[in-house]
């Protein structure tokens, strides 16, 4: 698997997406980070209207010297922003705040408004898409159940599915639909938090690699072929995270990632994929 930085996976939209980004959960002041990830080779960055830091996220872009279709940014909209109307308001606020003409990605950020709003609020973006605001519709936190409301509409599959992903919460049914789909899987958490450091599997493939145990997990998720979201508001993080090229996990390594699923029990994020 022969990957860098400016690696892409195409969507089905046609879109080029590269194959990591840097999440800016909670991170109010997200212009910092972005810049910083932006010297290092980040062009993919992953927002939501929650986080507050559209405006921010946009400032930095206009700032990076770098070219608007040199960067790919994610938003998403949560329940409380679902329903057809709120949906197409929510979209034209989300290009003033980043400033920008059009938005790469645009995901129902959770299934929880329920199925009637979460069809709206689709039709909403796919109605978006075809006006050119968005170059790509897709979900997050979706599982089978609302992904199979979505193709039972007779409605074109979202381009992506971001969920909580890493060696603990696998979702494998989730993954495994995505991929007979067609959908691409961001693996949001994907480092855990930090909250597994120097748990013996991650402390022996680190030695082993001489990497640092977010390298090894963020190098399982592109292994697995997810697209892996780390979040980071220091520099040296945001360069360790993105240095996970030049190296591979064997057979073996992989499959001592793989045993430690621990199913829904292992989540460490809200994790809504089982909502009504």
């Amino acid at each position: 698997m022969i990957l860098s930085l400016t690696s892409t996976v195409r969507l089905h939209s046609g879109t080029l997406m590269p194959v990591v980004g840097l999440g800016v959960y909670q991170n109010y002041d997200a212009r910092t980070s972005c810049l910083l990830a932006f010297k290092h080779g980040y062009r993919h960055i992953d927002s939501a209207q929650m986080y507050r830091n559209e405006n921010a996220v946009g400032q930095a872009v206009k700032e990076s010297g770098l070219k608007r279709e040199e960067i790919f940014i994610t938003t998403k909209c949560a329940s409380r922003s679902h329903g057809y109307e709120k949906t197409l308001a929510g979209v034209d606020e989300s290009l003033s705040k980043f400033g920008f003409e059009y938005i790469d990605l645009f995901l129902i950020h959770d299934p929880l408004s329920g199925p009637v709003k979460r069809m709206e609020t689709y039709k909403a973006l796919l109605e978006c898409r075809d006006k050119g605001k968005i170059k790509s519709i897709g979900v997050s936190n979706y599982g089978v159940k609302h992904l199979e409301e979505i193709k039972q509409a007779g409605l074109e599959a979202p381009t992506v599915n971001q969920i909580e992903l890493h060696p603990w919460c696998q979702q494998k049914e989730i993954v495994e639909y995505c991929e007979k789909n067609d959908i691409v899987v961001q693996a949001y958490c994907p480092i855990v938090r930090g909250e597994k450091w120097g748990h013996p599997a991650l402390v022996e493939l680190s030695k082993k690699h001489g990497r640092s145990e977010a390298q090894i997990l963020i190098r399982w998720s592109l292994q697995k072929g997810y697209v892996p979201l780390p979040k980071s508001t220091h520099e040296e993080r945001i360069v360790e995270n993105a240095e996970v090229f030049g190296f591979e996990l064997g057979s073996e390594d992989m499959g001592i990632l793989d045993a430690l699923d621990e199913g829904s029990q292992g989540a460490i994020s809200w994790n809504p994929v089982n909502a009504a």
